[in-house]
């Protein structure tokens, strides 16, 4: 691919020098079963973060070289300039948006803040890792049950928020790990049914990944005015996970109750570099969603030949119900394929991530095995 001869000829001669100073490639395995520093080892299926591994793009690595060599400045002016290009791209203003150390950063940071003057509502199953700062801060997370279909049981969130005065109600859209989509008809109707001093927050992670991203996204109640906090990253379509980067839009008096709360005094030059090469690169959104959509159907056909159940992704994972989700996990493992393993308490959920297609036909071809009980 063209993105991996690029990586090649910017890092290839210092790859050497650089296994050296990390104890080289036998020590970095070693320490790490599966994984080495800066990704997988070779010869290993990686289906398990979510990550997108056709990136960076050309564009972003060629940005980040060159921010390399000035890498001794603070990039605060950068930080500026890639605040200013997302609110443009959604016809906001710089003062609608937060750029933070990845979406955990500014999704924390607004958990935090709203946390202290009321409870949270959010579902029972989603990526909950930004509000644990706000519980280890005091704040109360009433956690609303999924539907039986898995869904997120919007009515229940909103009588939830009005019956405990909630100060937030967050939710994913896509959920993760569900992979699901709420109706964003059904999620604007939610965010007129809140009390006016109930924020809404949708972390919008895979967006882009969906069938159609303008219309299921909520940025348009922002651009309306609404109480709604939406976030995006630069980890998913854009391939930038390990750089670390990503956002909030929302009004600007809430934007700033969210800065009020990020730690990050200056993001890094390489991260800031990539995320402003990318932002706008729809050749390379437009190569990764092609691969992602078509891991995602290999993995949805395989299970479903596989007589398993599997819940619609719109994202770049699928969670299939199998027998027993860590029993699958070691199967796998055994293999060389890493996926996720059970959810707490969904014990027969397992989280599979799209990851390279050769790897994904791996995945497919092992899977009949990796179920028998």
């Amino acid at each position: 691919m063209t993105n991996c001869l690029s990586r090649r000829s910017l890092i290839g001669a210092a790859s050497a020098g650089a296994a050296l100073a990390l104890g080289g490639a036998p020590a970095l395995a070693e320490s790490r079963p599966w994984r080495a520093l800066f990704g997988p080892d070779p010869g290993i299926a990686w289906l398990t973060y979510n990550e997108n591994p056709y990136g960076p793009s050309p564009r972003a690595i060629q940005a980040m070289a060159a921010a390399a060599s000035k890498g001794c400045y603070y990039a605060d002016d950068a930080s500026e300039r890639l605040r200013a290009m997302v609110a443009k791209r959604f016809g906001l203003t710089p003062g609608h948006a937060v750029i933070g150390n990845g979406s955990t950063e500014v999704l924390g940071a607004a958990a935090l803040e709203w946390s202290r003057s009321g409870p949270i509502v959010c579902p029972e199953l989603f990526f909950d890792e930004p509000l644990q700062v706000a519980a280890r801060h005091g704040g109360r997370l009433l956690r609303v049950p999924l539907r039986p279909d898995m869904n997120i049981d919007l009515d229940a969130m909103a009588a939830a928020a009005a019956t405990n005065k909630a100060s937030m109600v967050y939710l994913c859209n896509p959920n993760n790990p569900t992979a699901m989509l709420v109706d964003p008809q059904a999620l604007r109707a939610l965010s007129s049914k809140l009390p006016k001093e109930t924020v809404l927050l949708v972390d919008e992670a895979y967006n882009e990944l969906t069938d159609q991203p303008g219309s299921n996204s909520m940025i348009d109640l922002v651009k309306a005015g609404g109480n709604v906090i939406v976030s995006r990253t630069f980890s998913k379509i854009y391939g930038l996970a390990g750089l670390r980067i990503g956002y909030a839009l929302s009004t600007p008096a809430n934007a700033e109750r969210i800065q009020g709360n990020i730690m990050t005094v200056d993001l890094g030059s390489a991260a800031l570099a990539a995320a402003i090469a990318s932002l706008n690169d729809e050749a390379f959104m437009a190569f990764s969603k092609n691969r992602i959509l078509e891991g995602r159907g290999l993995i949805l056909d395989a299970a479903r030949k596989a007589g398993l159940d599997v819940l619609p992704s719109q994202a770049n994972f699928v969670f299939v119900r199998v027998p027993d989700a860590n029993a699958v996990k070691a199967r796998m493992a055994d293999r060389g394929i890493i996926i996720r393993g059970a959810y707490g308490k969904w014990k027969q959920w397992s989280r599979v991530s799209t990851g390279k297609i050769e790897d994904v036909r791996r995945y497919a071809a092992a899977l009949p095995a990796a179920v028998r009980t």
